[in-house]
């Protein structure tokens, strides 16, 4: 196998090419390949990883003797990398994280396909150069797809995986997670090309010194958020409380808590997700009990309501803001909701999943529009909840709008023990970076934490084991950052290269010539491997 002789030497690349002939050997080593990049993601945190984890996916890919073969090796590889990020699903959703990987995966398959076809055999450095620009646009289309919040979101985005990282966040400031994405995967594509194919060092040493440069720039004269003063806010996180009783032990818990903050000169005190579990319009005892808490510390209170209401249908997840003299009148209801923790798709098809794993009971009902709440002091707070802080979108639109604080309640008591807690509490660094905002992560069982506007972190993370009430001194900044502004300029590009590349092969298909009418048989990389048939 001509890809893999330039790495490993001809001995050892005939040895691996017999084992690899084995569509079971090759199928476990794309699986394995396609999870390599989970580790790069928290608990294990291995953000550099990140930039090399690609490289034996695209070997095998480019190695295979087919493009069926090399479409299947991007599938399987995309099975691993879904299973491998979203492990901690399994407990809850059983057989269904099986069938959710698989359909995803397929969206690797074309990803396969145009490995091998841009960098099988030796390919030229012109092939080399478009490689470094499509594959990472292919990449791409895939997380976009996949972003849909019916199709599970855009959880475990290669380009998150950088969120402690300064450079990286400056990047997402500019153009998103999508602009990191496109550069991790482009790097993962040039380092595949140095260590194999000698003919194509030069684009892919020239590609890298590009990207070096541009992300160099970048870090160095992109704006940065300006300071506009600070507030000091308390996340509140009581543990777990099962049973009957639990929601009212949690709320008692809560209470104390929050208590215990009094005199500490708060502006804000946040509970996680589904801290209160009644309707406070249908309990005024307990939201009685919540603006006294309010004029005891001296600060408005934002719970969380998980209960069916007193004046619709339904039960619905809400961000409820209540201060010193009561209920605010501030409310925000979830708009996106976890596809089978909070609601079964197709429900009359798929809802024996309640039956075999902790699928939802009852249908969440989901917000119509997003909501801005302005605080005693005048600070306006952009409210998500759980799952929503996923989504770039949603805190762009929220800081378009005037929010100068983001706000994520969240809950993982599901996951505790798992990598979940940490993974969601980084996606808050990258909300931060993208807006120039702060945001404060505030969950039930942990991990809660806060970040800057330029996405660092402030003061200490709340562990899972932790019960506990802290308060951050959390800056606050004016102006948008030039995604704010912008938007996703970068998906957009990556889908004008996708389609200009799709315009130029079809038109190179066109003007092919056809010999006696009859197309020319596809060669396989063993047939001609100095030029792999099409």
């Amino acid at each position: 196998m001509d890809f893999l002789a330039g790495t490993t030497g001809a001995g050892i690349a005939r040895r691996a090419g017999r084992a690899l002939d084995s569509p079971w050997w090759r199928g476990g080593a794309a699986f394995a390949a396609g999870a390599l990049p989970a580790l790069a993601f928290p608990a294990p945190a291995w953000w550099w990883f990140a930039y090399v984890a690609l490289v034996p996916w695209i070997l095998l890919a480019a190695s295979a003797p087919t493009y069926r073969r090399a479409g299947l090796d991007g599938w399987i590889g995309g099975i691993g990398f879904m299973l491998a990020v979203h492990h901690w699903l399994l407990p809850s959703l059983h057989v269904f994280t099986l069938l959710i990987a698989a359909l995803l995966g397929l969206l690797w398959w074309p990803w396969g396909r145009l490995v091998r076809q841009l960098l099988a055999g030796r390919p030229s450095p012109r092939r080399a150069a478009a490689a470094l620009v499509v594959l990472p646009s292919v990449w791409l289309f895939a997380e976009l797809v996949r972003s849909w919040e019916r199709l599970g979101g855009p959880w475990g985005l290669l380009g998150s995986s950088q969120w402690q990282v300064e450079p990286a966040l400056r990047l997402v400031s500019v153009g998103g997670v999508w602009l990191v994405s496109l550069v991790i995967v482009a790097v993962n594509t040039a380092v595949a090309l140095l260590i194999a194919v000698p003919a194509a060092r030069t684009p892919a040493a020239a590609g890298m010194a590009l990207t070096a440069v541009a992300v160099s720039a970048v870090w160095v004269w992109a704006p940065r958020p300006e300071r506009d003063g600070t507030a000091r806010i308390a996340l509140v996180q009581a543990g777990m409380f099962d049973g009957d009783s639990g929601a009212a032990q949690r709320f008692e818990k809560q209470e104390a808590l929050t208590r215990e903050l009094a005199g500490r000169d708060l502006d804000l005190v946040v509970w996680g997700e589904s801290s209160v579990g009644f309707d406070l319009a249908d309990r005024p005892d307990l939201a009685d009990r919540l603006s006294r808490l309010s004029r005891d510390v001296g600060a408005d209170i934002l719970v969380n309501v998980d209960a069916r209401r007193s004046d619709r249908p339904g039960i619905f997840k809400s961000s409820v803001l209540v201060g010193p003299k009561g209920l605010t009148g501030d409310r925000y209801d979830k708009m996106r909701l976890v596809p089978f923790g909070e609601y079964v798709p197709a429900r009359a098809l798929l809802g024996w999943a309640t039956s075999v794993g902790k699928a939802a009971g009852e249908d969440r009902v989901r917000g119509e529009t997003p909501a801005l709440m302005r605080l005693s002091g005048g600070l306006q707070a952009g409210p998500l909840v759980c799952f929503e802080s996923a989504f770039p979108d949603m805190s762009r639109h929220l800081t378009r709008e005037g929010a100068g604080l983001l706000l994520a309640q969240s809950s993982t008591s599901s996951f505790q023990g798992s990598w979940a807690p940490e993974q969601h509490a980084s996606l808050a660094a990258i909300r931060a970076a993208e807006s120039g905002r702060p945001m404060a992560h505030a969950t039930l069982t942990g991990v809660s934490a806060v970040y800057g506007p330029s996405g660092e972190r402030i003061g200490r993370q709340l562990g899972t084991d932790e019960r506990s009430a802290e308060v951050y001194e959390v800056p606050l900044a004016s102006g948008v950052t030039a995604y704010v502004r912008i938007g996703d300029w970068a998906m957009h590009g990556a889908l004008g290269v996708l389609a200009a590349f799709c315009a130029v092969e079809g038109l190179r298909a066109f003007r092919r010539p056809q010999s006696e009418g009859v197309p020319a048989p596809v060669r396989t990389m063993r047939e001609s491997p100095a030029r792999p048939g099409r």
